[in-house]
């Protein structure tokens, strides 16, 4: 299925020197046009896959990776096996330098095994490959750098709970994304059995199937797109899902995730807990839940603590290092009790 939405908005590199955060406090995904065409990586890329090799090389210290390998016959698309009880591709682990001489081993070939080892963090990896290819705003947000390698590709729609900043270095690749409140329409797969952590869209975006997940076409009509070459970026934020392609033989991503908060991780954990423990409960039991989340959580009528003195707000209050510590042992003392 192609079309959507639209497009993807865009801006020049110059404009993003004043940071990422205005990005972030935006909330919409952006391509960055340029952003890292001055990079050596990229240039490396630009020569073709032997210079792409020796440039990463010659950061590698011998750390071995781990990669997903699947069959021509599953089409590109890393998924669920058929049975939902395993996945379509294997996890191989190597060093750094047999998954690239790998790729550029089958990188004629007319139906290649799909390969890709991701969200390897540059400094254990490559040491100083960060660098060489800075990003400043990203840097500054906090953002860790983390490369992805492999070939022609498909991970299937998901979401990350962090803010993402992702470079293509090496080949082109086509991001497709789907706005957060677009999740009841996406068919969303287990959410505690997943292929990388977060859960995925059971809909596969190329050719889905609408009398089995027919919501999908509304969720495709607000869906937007783009295709990025080298040394171009995309900003994509929190819970936005997004479908990623990577097009080439041979491709490599930087990202960036950042925090907000220390308490970012624990979100998903506070949503699954609660959908097993008011998701069961008859509606109108659920109706008196949500409005406790509408006014507690959501904050849908303002502050819920502001007749309350600061002193007096307990885990209502503004949070400090102190206060998340008292909470998580209010949460603990509760999860004991049978």
């Amino acid at each position: 299925m192609n079309g959507g939405g639209g497009r993807i908005g865009e801006m020049d590199a110059g404009a993003l020197e004043g940071g990422a955060a205005a990005l972030a406090a935006a909330y919409r995904p952006v391509v960055i046009r340029g952003l890292a065409a001055r990079w050596p990586l990229v240039a490396a890329a630009r020569e073709g896959t032997g210079a792409l090799s020796s440039y990463l090389l010659g950061f590698d210290r011998g750390a071995e990776v781990e990669a997903f390998w699947a069959a021509p016959g599953a089409g590109r698309r890393f998924f669920y096996a058929a049975d939902m009880r395993g996945f379509n591709f294997e996890r191989r682990r190597g060093p750094l330098s047999g998954l690239l001489r790998y790729l550029e081993g089958i990188e004629a070939a007319a139906e290649p095994p799909a390969v890709y080892a991701g969200a390897l963090e540059t400094a254990r990896l490559l040491p100083g490959l960060a660098e060489a290819n800075p990003l400043p705003a990203a840097e500054a947000m906090g953002g860790v750098p983390r490369i992805w390698i492999g070939n022609a590709s498909i991970v299937s729609t998901h979401f990350d709970a962090s803010d993402n900043i992702a470079v293509v270095a090496a080949g082109r690749r086509r991001f497709t994304l789907f706005p957060p409140d677009q999740i009841h329409n996406l068919y969303a797969g287990p959410l505690d059995h997943t292929m990388a952590g977060q859960p995925a869209s059971m809909v596969d975006l190329a050719a889905p199937d609408l009398d089995r997940y027919p919501r999908f076409a509304e969720a495709m009509a607000h869906a937007v797109s783009a295709e990025l070459e080298p040394g171009d970026a995309i900003f994509i934020p929190a819970l936005w899902w997004h479908h990623v392609e990577a097009l080439s033989p041979v491709n490599v991503l930087v990202n960036y995730w950042w925090v907000d908060s220390p308490d970012m991780a624990a979100r998903f954990d506070a949503m699954v807990y609660a959908a097993t423990t008011i998701g069961p409960l008859p509606p109108e039991r659920r109706a008196a839940w949500q409005a406790m989340f509408d006014t507690f959580v959501f904050r849908k009528h303002g502050d819920p603590a502001e007749h309350l003195a600061p002193e007096h707000r307990g885990v209502l209050g503004t949070p400090t290092p102190r206060l998340r510590d008292y909470v998580r042992q209010y949460l603990l003392r509760g999860l004991q009790r049978p």
